[in-house]
């Protein structure tokens, strides 16, 4: 069985209820809940009309103050004024669980009986379920996408509230029964009828919105000093020249790989070099990887497919050592068109709606379109008829922005924005006792940029052009014009290398079988390139890590007993002789 992840001595969870049910055993369940927690609690109760409520939140205090009927609330970056998750028990006796449209901080509920429980973390809900089960939606999910789709989590019966929604239940006193949730977006992304289209004033206009972003995020420093995830990309550097430019004192951190891969540290020197700040390199080697993969996993709470999770939890790991505010670069992509956008844009010119909602779904790179190979035939005929279609769609709706490119930055800021880069940034630095802060995820800003013209950000093959323009002043050119890259974790050159071994244990067929899920020589078929003709070089890396991390997930969250191993796998093999038998074979 898992355990509660640890919390660090300023970090904020809650868990509670509102329904109808015995007080005293609701009281003692929530009691024993919190029990496990070593920090200290603040507690709440109210009954009206036999409508009971009651929240502990686990840190020293709440880090957000509460508004006129608020009885819950985190902010990621620890800004009172800004929350990121909130819980409302209205005067007429609604309960509104609620999210910011960024997506920073999650919330979680479900209904045991005519009570609905709510968690900021999932963990915190399962001691409350009567048996925890897999939800196959939530798994093929996330086999598609690396993340879970909201309002699917991984596991059955428990929910996600969307960002920037707000889910409503009402009372029957008389009935002592819970309405249905209601669903209501409290914010959504959309295109401005005008269109800005002169660049000097989007410059002017632009330059004023970043500058406002930062001074509203450090309003509440005094003289200590703050980090910044500093990668080299554009996104990281701009936040560090604007922490610099504002007086504040900043201490960098970025990643170094080792030998494998293509590094991307020397930008981060020469970003440092220029602005004359100091730069930690972390070393984010094989060791250290695997080291510290179990407590990723735990600091994550959901299953994240993405190899980039354990680095940042290496980079929040060293950056608590000296500060407790970390700010990064992450939001600038969703902002201003960054990701690869040139392909989708054809197919959204020359191709019908389902075919181009279809080409979005491979920009994933994931499992899907694999479904009949890699699942077992008992899982596959239960998912065989869902459609991920559906859970992008609304993303991509073209009444919310006719402009294509607007539309694609509205797709990326609710899909690969809100579900799974920001929350997973909040809980890994959360794991640390970090407040992690994202001038890109700025309200003001980001609906400003709905007002861009196309050609402002996407000009020629240059992409996030209106971005460069604004900030070509801040730092130096060969920063700001080069070609974006992503951050290359060298994920296939471990799994063929240092993890080739490993790979055998954490995808071990025997457990795999056992588990009754993934197909039990998954692991094997996509090293060898059997599954399938685009999993190939730095996508084989990507899939292994997809699987190990489900894993781990299952095993050390979930609490599902992994089983015994076999050695049926090629992994048992040095990697160099199965590679020699492979070729003697062919």
């Amino acid at each position: 069985m898992s355990s509660l992840s640890p919390f660090s001595n300023h970090q904020s969870a809650f868990i509670g209820y509102w329904g109808y049910g015995s007080q005293r055993e609701l009281t003692a369940l929530l009691t024993n809940l919190s029990a496990t927690s070593p920090l200290s609690t603040q507690q709440f109760s109210q009954k009206e009309n036999q409508l009971l409520w009651n929240v502990v939140h686990l840190g020293i205090n709440r880090n957000s103050s509460p508004q006129q009927n608020t009885i819950a609330a985190i902010s990621a970056s620890g800004l009172s004024t800004t929350p990121d998750a909130w819980v409302n028990v209205t005067e007429n006796h609604h309960l509104i669980l609620a999210r910011e449209p960024f997506g920073r901080v999650p919330l979680y509920w479900t209904q045991q009986g005519e009570v609905i429980w709510f968690a900021s973390r999932l963990q915190l809900l399962l001691p409350i379920l009567q048996q925890r089960d897999v939800s196959l939606p939530g798994l093929y999910g996330y086999s598609c996408f690396s993340y879970v789709p909201t309002p699917l989590t991984p596991v059955k019966e428990v929910f996600a509230v969307p960002a920037g929604t707000e889910m409503i239940w009402q009372g029957n006193y008389e009935l002592g029964k819970l309405s249905q949730p209601q669903s209501r977006s409290i914010h959504s992304w959309r295109e401005q009828a005008e269109q800005i289209k002169d660049e000097a004033t989007a410059v002017t206009q632009l330059q004023t919105l970043l500058q406002a972003s930062i001074y509203q995020q450090i309003a509440d420093l005094k003289a200590e000093p703050v980090g910044v995830f500093l990668s080299g990309g554009l996104d990281s550097s701009i936040v560090a020249a604007l922490l610099v430019q504002a007086g504040v004192k900043v201490r960098a951190y970025t990643l170094n790989f080792g030998s494998a891969g293509i590094p991307e540290f020397p930008y981060a020197e020469q970003v440092a070099q220029f602005l004359q700040i100091p730069l930690v390199k972390v070393a984010a080697t094989p060791r250290e990887i695997k080291k510290a993969l179990i407590s990723t996993v735990q600091a994550l709470d959901l299953p994240f497919g993405d190899g980039v999770t354990v680095p940042l939890y290496l980079l929040a790991q060293a950056a608590s050592q000296e500060t407790s505010v970390i700010f990064n670069g992450e939001g600038g992509d969703q902002l201003f068109a960054g990701w690869t956008n040139k392909p989708l844009i054809a197919a959204g010119i020359y191709q019908a709606e389902e075919s181009f909602i279809l080409q979005y779904l491979r920009t994933f790179h994931r499992f899907w379109g694999y479904e009949s190979q890699i699942y077992q035939p008992e899982v596959y005929a239960q998912i065989e008829n869902l459609h991920p279609q559906d859970w992008i769609v609304e993303a991509l709706d073209a009444t919310c922005c006719p402009s294509l490119l607007h539309r694609l930055r509205r797709a990326s800021l609710m899909l690969k924005g809100a579900q799974n880069i920001h929350p997973r940034a909040t809980a890994l630095s959360f794991a640390h006792g970090l407040w992690v802060r994202s001038p890109f995820c700025d309200l003001p800003l980001a609906e400003w940029t709905f007002s861009l013209s196309g050609e402002l950000c996407l000009q020629g093959a240059c992409e996030k052009y209106i971005l460069k323009r604004a900030v070509e002043n801040w730092l130096p050119p060969e920063i700001v014009w080069r070609q974006k890259r992503g951050m290359g974790v060298p994920l296939t050159s471990w799994c063929f290398n240092e993890f080739w071994h490993d790979v055998g244990i954490w995808l071990n067929p025997a457990i795999l079988s056992a588990e009754n899920r993934f197909s039990s020589q998954i692991a094997a078929q996509i090293v060898t390139g059997e599954l399938g003709g685009s999993i190939q070089g730095r996508r084989i890396g990507e899939s292994l890590w997809l699987l190990i991390m489900w894993e781990l997930w299952r095993s050390h969250i979930l609490g599902e007993n992994p089983g015994k191993p076999s050695w049926n796998h090629p992994f048992w093999l040095p990697s160099w002789l199965w590679r020699r038998y492979k070729q003697w074979q062919t």
